[in-house]
């Protein structure tokens, strides 16, 4: 599903589901919103729970040692920070109720 037809999708379940009528320029601020926010909490090193979906936190990666695929010379990769997801149980649910 692409950026697009998820705003289509969100905007019909809103009207039917909430009986809100919505614009896709509504939907679409509120997504780009909840990314920004989302973001500079990571940033921050917090952590972003989203009730029936999930949880985003951030893992740190300790600096380690690589190899060149094309050349075979040893690398070392630098300590990093990246986010993480872990799917709520209502996912998890849905997903193999889908089946």
């Amino acid at each position: 599903m692409n950026k697009s037809e998820l705003l289509s999708q969100v905007t019909e379940k809103m009207k039917l589901n909430h009986s809100r009528v919505v614009s896709k320029a509504d939907v679409e601020a509120l997504l780009a919103s909840l990314v920004e926010v989302t973001q500079n909490a990571l940033a921050k090193g917090d952590e972003v729970s989203l009730p029936g979906l999930g949880k985003f936190s951030v893992i740190e990666r300790a600096e380690r040692e690589g190899r060149n695929p094309r050349t075979g010379e040893t690398i070392k990769i630098a300590a990093s920070r990246a986010p993480k997801f872990s799917p709520g149980k209502e996912l998890k649910t849905a997903i193999n109720l889908s089946r």
